[in-house]
């Protein structure tokens, strides 16, 4: 008899809502269908899987969420080419734009205008490649291990060739007064520089806090980043043209052939970014890690 009830156990298959049986029935590894079924389930992640309610006859609610698929490195760049493109055209556009009106667009109209561009891009291409828009945002990425060092060059060289693009097309349309796209200083290099690092900081610290930080509201991201892109602006703007970004001085010095303290803004903005990202990672709270895992894939929007 027990050799009886062992066959007829096996025979018949538990089904759903049977404590100790498969969750979705008809879904069995290693019997009869393709490997892609199992491998599905695999990585199909549950959550809320209570204890079955046998008294109350009702089945608990269960939510799943399915990984992203993978981005090719190939999407990755391309996005990050065009997010800052999109970004070192505007930015540099209002700039001439303001010069060749007298001053109509005004600091604040500078201020919206790029703060308004970094939101956008953000929210359009963070999700495919992170929108860095700027080699001191990878590179502070890639020191505090959220971005692979072996991508570093790779996004640099679409960065450079985004501001490249971007300055000599603005010099085709606006030429001769590309010259007020030109971020040069107007006081002294000590000044200049440290308004920069300062400037960088608090901008790599918002990004590390929306960026890498799972208890930050990452759906806010493009909207917290650029505002702190228009705050440095109205800060900075009038002295040294609030760069924050080296290839945003890159693209229009060489397309103006104007090389003035390019220095400070190629070396300010990159270190002022790793002191964010790092007094960021200093402050934060301590179960960050721990917390990773119960965060909803889709709060984590602007990662790579």
């Amino acid at each position: 008899m027990e050799a009886e009830d062992g066959a007829s156990a096996a025979s018949a298959p538990a089904t759903p809502g049977t404590p100790g049986g498969p969750l979705f029935g008809g879904f069995q590894p290693g019997r009869g269908g393709n490997g892609r079924r199992s491998s599905l389930l695999k990585s199909c992640k549950c959550f809320s899987v209570e204890p079955w309610a046998l008294e109350e006859g009702t089945l608990p609610p269960v939510s799943c969420a399915l990984p992203p698929p993978p981005v090719s490195l190939a999407r990755k760049v391309g996005a990050e080419f065009i997010g800052t493109l999109i970004l070192m055209f505007a930015g540099t556009a209002t700039a001439i734009v303001n010069e060749k009106t007298d001053g109509s667009e005004t600091l604040l109209g500078l201020a919206a205008s790029t703060g308004l561009a970094v939101m956008i891009v953000i929210l359009s291409t963070g999700h495919i490649s992170g929108a860095h828009l700027n080699p001191s945002v990878t590179i502070a990425f890639a020191a505090l291990k959220h971005f692979p060092w072996k991508h570093v060059p790779v996004y640099i060289g679409a960065q450079v060739m985004a501001s490249l693009c971007a300055a000599f097309l603005l010099k085709g349309i606006f030429h001769p007064v590309l010259g007020g796209g030109v971020t040069i200083p107007s006081g002294g290099y000590a000044q200049a520089f440290s308004l920069e690092f300062i400037i960088s900081f608090n901008l790599m610290f918002v990004v590390t806090a929306v960026a890498t930080d799972t208890r930050a509201v990452g759906e806010l991201a493009g909207i917290a980043v650029g505002a702190t892109v228009m705050l440095n602006i109205l800060i900075a703007g009038k002295t040294t043209g609030a760069s924050m970004n080296p290839v945003r001085t890159l693209g229009p010095a060489i397309a103006a052939n104007n090389y003035k303290a390019i220095w400070v803004y190629l070396t300010a903005p990159i270190f002022g970014a790793l002191a964010g990202a790092g007094v960021y990672s200093a402050v934060k709270l301590p179960d960050e890690d721990a917390n990773a895992h119960a965060k909803p894939l889709a709060a984590l929007s602007f990662r790579i």
